[in-house]
Order: structure tokens, then C-alpha cells, then sequence
């Protein structure tokens, strides 16, 4: 708050205050009185007047201040008329009440949005679980009765799951500590039940697998990391090239850190695509040119791997392939 301001701000109670001193100064000089008097008379009204002005002024700052200070240091900026102190003047009693009463406001809004939105989550994920009973039983008829037609309608059933997957992982997606259980966990036995997951894809596009020994051990959760590797896999499967397609998985150790590695010989991403693939809802120029990409993949990947404390890094060229790595950091101090 600077004095400028306030000036600025008392401006026209000073400008009325002057102007009747000028009339009163005037009459006064016609009743022929002194120039000492009237200067008299001046700072008689004026000192007390600039004075007060001054007090003020600085009882304010002093309070805006510590408002300002309070604001910068809270985590929880929403909490402020809960924490700051009532100051010793009307106008800000009443300023801290309003947002008061603003704040509980608020906070009853948010909870009501909150109960919204977990009633919603819950319905989701309930959805989820009822939609893979009759998905399991079409499965099932499909092996019963095996032949092109099925076999097409199992492709497709294949991919409505995967995006049932994706609905389930994204409204868990907020609350991962929740559904987090880190326990030892081989690497290979996490790559080895994705590619599993696959294996029809893989088998009917022709798709050669490379995969390297893998022997890291990692401390993670294996439902969340399955599903992220199933996502990734799937982008190598879905934008391999149509002859001679090729995905390869290894690991090395990197510091402390283990990383997984999963390329593949595929469409590759264009350049000035590369560093927004992992933007919610982003498909670029290959996901308009195949028309199956939603967006969701790769920014859920993202998201959850930052939930987990894991790095996601994605390289690209076109026409050559994708590499993507995930990062899986050594907690050398955790046991079973």
C-alpha cells in the first residue's frame, strides 16, 4: 500500500475540505482579517486533518501488510480470513466477517462438488466391474464357437476393454495413494503378463518380439505399472509398421534407478508432436491419420507415473520408431 494510493484514494474529501477552507479564507479577507489569522486558521484545520490522514494511513498498511505476508507464506490460500488476525478498525471487521462468511461458503460448495464427484467415481467404478461380467461371458461363447466372425468380434472386444481400463484407471487416477500397494515385484514377471495380455495382436499383425533379460527387481505397485505397460505396448502394437514390425523390451540399471525400455519400429511421431503427446486429449497428425487414438493413453501414463514417483521419457523419429522408458527408482531400504 503506498501513500500515493491513499492520497489518490482521499482525494475528494481533500478537495472538499480545501475548497471550503478557500471560501472560508476569502469571506475572511473581506472582513478585512489578518494573514496571520487565516494562516492560523489553516493549520488549525489542516494539521489535525493530514495528521489523522497519516495515522490511518499506516494503521492500514500495517494490516494490509500483514495480510500480504500471512498470504505469501500459506499453502492453502482459501484458509486466510481463518488465520489472519481481526484488526482494530471497523471497516476491516467487517471486510474480515464478509470473507468469512465467503469462505465457509465456499467450503460448503466444495463439499457438496466433492460428494459429486466421489458418488460419481464410485458409479464408474462399479460400472466398470458390472460392463467385464457380460465381456467375460461373450469372450467365453467366442472359444466356445471359434471361427473368423468371432474371432473379429474378440478384436473388437479386446479394444472396448482396454478403453473400460482406461475409464477405470482415470477416475482412480486422482486418488492413487488410496489403491498404492508397493511390494517386491521381478520385472519380467510384470513385461512377461502384459505381452501375455497382447499376444493375439501380436500374433495376428506379425509383430516380432525381442525380449532381452530382464532380472531387475523392483518395488512398485504391479496392478497400476501393468496397466501402464499395457497402454505403451499397445501404442507399439496399434502404430506398428504393416511388414517387418518389430517391438523390443530390456533394462539396464542407470544410478539408482531401473529403467525399463520398450521401442519399436513403428510410424514414429513427428517432430513438433513429440513434446505434447502426453497432453490429455492430444492425438496429432498420427491419430488423425489412423483414426483410433483418443487422447487418454499416453497423458493417463503420465499422470499416473508422477502419482508413483516414476519418470516417463518418450523418443521419437518418423519412420524409424518409438522408444519410451520408464523409470523405476531403487529403494534399497524397503523389504517385503
Amino acid at each position: 500500500m503506498k501513500i500515493l494510493n491513499y492520497i489518490k484514494d482521499k482525494g475528494i474529501f481533500l478537495s472538499i475540505n480545501l475548497l471550503i477552507f478557500i471560501i472560508t479564507a476569502f469571506i475572511m479577507y473581506l472582513i478585512n482579517t489578518s494573514v496571520v489569522i487565516i494562516f492560523s486558521v489553516f493549520c488549525i484545520w489542516f494539521f489535525p486533518l493530514l495528521s489523522y490522514m497519516l495515522i490511518e494511513f499506516f494503521k492500514y498498511k500495517r494490516y494490509f501488510n500483514s495480510v500480504k505476508n500471512i498470504l505469501e507464506n500459506l499453502d492453502k490460500k482459501y484458509l486466510l480470513p481463518e488465520v489472519v488476525d481481526d484488526p482494530n478498525f471497523i471497516e476491516g471487521i467487517q471486510m474480515n466477517n464478509i470473507f468469512k462468511i465467503l469462505s465457509r461458503d465456499m467450503h460448503e460448495h466444495v463439499k457438496y462438488y466433492r460428494v459429486m464427484q466421489e458418488e460419481y467415481r464410485e458409479y464408474i467404478e462399479m460400472w466398470v466391474h458390472e460392463i467385464k461380467t457380460p465381456m467375460a461371458s461373450s469372450k467365453l461363447l467366442i472359444e466356445n464357437n471359434n471361427n473368423d466372425i468371432t474371432r473379429k468380434i474378440n478384436t473388437q472386444l479386446d479394444r472396448i476393454e482396454n478403453f473400460v481400463e482406461q475409464v477405470l484407471y482415470y477416475s482412480r487416477s486422482d486418488e492413487v495413494g488410496k489403491d498404492y500397494i508397493i511390494k517386491k515385484v521381478e520385472l519380467s514377471t510384470v513385461v512377461k503378463s502384459v505381452i501375455n495380455k497382447n499376444k493375439r495382436d501380436f500374433i495376428n499383425k506379425r509383430i516380432r518380439l525381442q525380449l532381452d533379460d530382464i532380472n531387475e527387481t523392483i518395488y512398485t505397485d504391479v496392478k497400476w505399472v501393468e496397466f501402464i505397460l499395457n497402454q505403451i505396448i499397445g501404442n507399439s502394437i496399434k502404430y506398428s509398421k504393416l511388414e517387418d514390425a518389430k517391438i523390443s523390451i530390456s533394462s539396464k540399471k542407470v544410478d539408482n534407478s531401473i529403467v525399463l525400455i520398450i521401442e519399436d519400429n513403428g510410424v514414429g511421431i513427428i517432430e513438433k508432436d513429440v513434446n505434447k503427446v502426453f497432453e490429455k486429449g492430444f492425438t496429432g497428425e498420427n491419430g488423425r491419420k489412423f483414426g483410433k487414438s483418443t487422447g487418454i493413453g499416453l497423458y493417463l501414463c503420465k499422470k499416473l507415473c508422477d502419482k508413483l514417483g516414476l519418470g516417463l521419457n518418450l523418443k521419437s523419429t518418423v519412420n524409424e520408431g518409438t522408444s519410451l522408458s520408464i523409470v523405476f527408482p531403487i529403494y534399497e531400504n524397503l523389504t517385503n
